[in-house]
């Protein structure tokens, strides 16, 4: 469990699921399919749902291919947090935010697997968190002209590694969308 002091709840994060990420993602819609039946779940667990959205150079504020994809609404009640680094963590908001929520359990989804996905994971759990990754909602685009594997190898291979991750007091794994539970 969590090494967080008083925080017994459990977030959906939603990361980075914005149109132009999504735009050369493989699987695209049906990661984004599998995400929104998670918020629709978490929603009807009363478990929250934090929404991550990442401003650069190639994704820019208020643009048409920053804006999250349709296929997704936020609640304006639900946190959205703005990042400029990988790690969701990183000079954001989000710590306070779940420490208002008293959560100390993360289930993550979104994009792009190999940065915001693997960095937001890795800094959830440094910080103390559980965090689940949702093996079947996260995507990322094809970098293998660049020498990175193909995508779904990507996918695969995080996937092996964040189940098989461990720290002291905390807990992790891949665990596929629809065997998510919020209400337990």
């Amino acid at each position: 469990m969590t090494t967080l002091i008083d925080r017994p709840n459990t977030a959906l994060l939603v990361v980075d699921v914005q149109n132009d990420v999504m735009a050369s993602s493989i699987e695209s819609d049906a990661v984004v399919s599998r995400i929104a039946e998670l918020i629709t779940r978490a929603r009807a667990s009363s478990v929250p749902v934090v929404w991550v959205q990442h401003s650069s150079e190639q994704l820019v504020p208020e643009s048409t291919g920053w804006q999250y994809v349709p296929e997704l609404t936020r609640d304006e009640s639900e946190p959205l947090i703005h990042k400029t680094f990988g790690d969701s963590f990183e000079e954001t908001e989000l710590e306070s935010v779940l420490a208002e929520l008293a959560v100390g359990a993360l289930v993550v989804a979104g994009a792009q697997t190999d940065f915001c996905i693997r960095s937001t994971l890795h800094g959830a759990l440094a910080r103390g968190y559980d965090a689940t990754l949702v093996s079947d909602a996260h995507t990322t685009e094809d970098l293998s002209e660049w020498g990175a594997p193909p995508p779904t190898q990507v996918i695969a291979h995080t996937n092996l590694y964040w189940n098989n991750q461990r720290a002291p007091g905390r807990t992790t794994g891949a665990v596929r969308a629809e065997d998510i539970r919020f209400d337990q």
